[in-house]
């Protein structure tokens, strides 16, 4: 069921959002070759819990004998999500996808966005460059009467025009009261189909492209997923009101 939420509730969305926004910021004063991903697990946390909020991902998962352990997932160069923190230190020249979230006053708020650890190759800047411009070409299109896959024929378009590929079998997805929320929102589809868009509904817009194939496969730890053909993938995404004017980024920062 597709929820719309109110005027009270957005607002306690927005105070979220400056959360998860900030948590960005934050952790992006430290990419850096031969930091661990660990350590950057540890500043993120450091820095939900100074804001009165509490990690969205720690613990989060449908098999309870593997919930994800870490506050934010870190996905480096051909990983495309999910991906654990832990003792590997990040190289020169490689991507950082950074996917975060937290919970504040019973209201979720996530956003990702790919990093360039020192000086990249010029494939990868521009799988980031246009991922980036993917994800708000799709936001412009969150509009009242617009449908779902407005969005995620934007953001296919846009990409596939560039020679890169979108992820498949992973989407966005609305967001409040729980993480994961009706309705999905693809990064594929065709213009006028999906549900339509109404004011006062939130969701997570996040283009997940590929420099090959749009393939992907799930590791054993049964979280972190890869790209199939080993080609380095990017991940940008913010949590987006949509309102009776222009959509409104509630996960916006400064950094």
């Amino acid at each position: 069921m597709i929820t719309v939420k109110t005027a009270r509730e957005i607002d306690l969305m927005r105070e979220v959002g400056k959360v998860v926004g900030g948590i960005l910021v934050e952790v992006a004063k430290y990419v850096r070759p031969g930091v661990t991903t660990e350590e950057l697990d540890r500043i993120a946390e450091d820095y939900v819990l100074s804001q009165n909020a509490k990690p969205a991902f720690k613990g989060y998962g449908y098999d309870k004998r593997n919930l994800f352990p870490a506050t934010i997932c870190l996905s480096i160069d051909d990983q495309v999500v999910h991906g654990i923190p832990g003792p590997r230190k990040l190289e020169e020249g490689q991507l950082l996808s950074v996917d975060v979230g937290a919970i504040k006053n019973g209201y979720y708020g996530d956003a990702a966005k790919t990093f360039a650890v020192g000086v990249v190759s010029e494939e990868k800047k521009h799988l980031m460059e246009v991922t980036e411009k993917a994800l708000y070409l799709g936001i412009e299109n969150a509009l009242p009467g617009n449908h779902v896959e407005d969005i995620s024929q934007a953001v296919q378009e846009y990409v596939e025009s560039n020679g890169f590929s979108v992820v498949r079998d992973l989407v966005g997805h609305g967001i409040g009261t729980k993480l994961h929320e009706d309705p999905a929102v693809p990064n594929f589809g065709r213009k006028g189909k999906g549900p339509i868009l109404r004011s006062g509904m939130t969701v997570a817009i996040e283009p997940m492209v590929n420099a090959g194939t749009y393939r992907v496969y799930t590791a054993r730890d049964g979280w972190t997923v890869y790209t199939s053909d080993g080609k380095p993938s990017a991940h940008f995404e913010h949590t987006v009101a949509i309102t009776d004017g222009k959509p409104e980024i509630l996960t916006a920062s400064n950094g």
